[in-house]
């Protein structure tokens, strides 16, 4: 792939997304990748994306973050050779599960994980469709290391810089396709 080829998916990929304004509340700009799994040539653009960077890692888990997390990371985790490890919001999963706690502008919340999904000493790529704040790419890396992978990167389709949830992650690598001001 050239610099050029990628730059030109990434631009499809982007105008493709559509933006609707105060949703679901007042003020908040809501970046809808509805409209980007409508659109076949952009949905497998941005799984090829992903693929061609994590190809070469040794990527043995692909961790997605409910919901949208779970539309790309099986794609991606299939083409990778990997499993793919839905992280859930609390109560969804059967079975025991190892939980993380984190914060919101509004509260806190929780995600969950099977115990016994993943083993120490695996490598992990963190999936989701957006980081804003980055609280629950926080959680899910953390929810990781306890049980001792190593988190290769995290990567989402969408950043919204201005929230900077990027700061939050620390030593953690975040690859995103579309940057978006909110």
């Amino acid at each position: 792939m050239t610099s050029e080829d990628g730059e030109e998916r990434i631009a499809k990929i982007a105008s493709v997304i559509r933006a609707i304004p105060d949703f679901p509340k007042p003020g908040i700009m809501f970046y809808d990748i509805t409209t980007l799994l409508l659109d076949p040539e952009a949905f497998k653009d941005t799984i090829d994306l992903f693929v061609e960077r994590y190809k070469d890692k040794q990527i043995s888990v692909v961790a997605g973050i409910e919901a949208r997390g779970f539309i790309f990371g099986p794609p991606i985790a299939l083409a990778l050779g990997s499993k793919f490890v839905p992280l859930r919001k609390p109560n969804k999963l059967p079975g025991k599960v190892i939980s993380e706690d984190y914060s919101l502008e509004y509260g806190t919340d929780r995600m969950e994980m099977h115990e016994g999904a993943v083993q120490a000493g695996e490598r992990a790529l963190i999936i989701d469709d957006l980081i804003a704040t980055g609280g629950s790419l926080c959680a899910a890396i953390r929810l990781l290391e306890r049980v001792g992978l190593e988190v290769v990167e995290c990567a989402c389709v969408i950043e919204l810089p201005t929230l900077k949830g990027r700061d939050k992650l620390g030593d953690k690598p975040l690859f995103v396709l579309v940057k978006k001001e909110d």
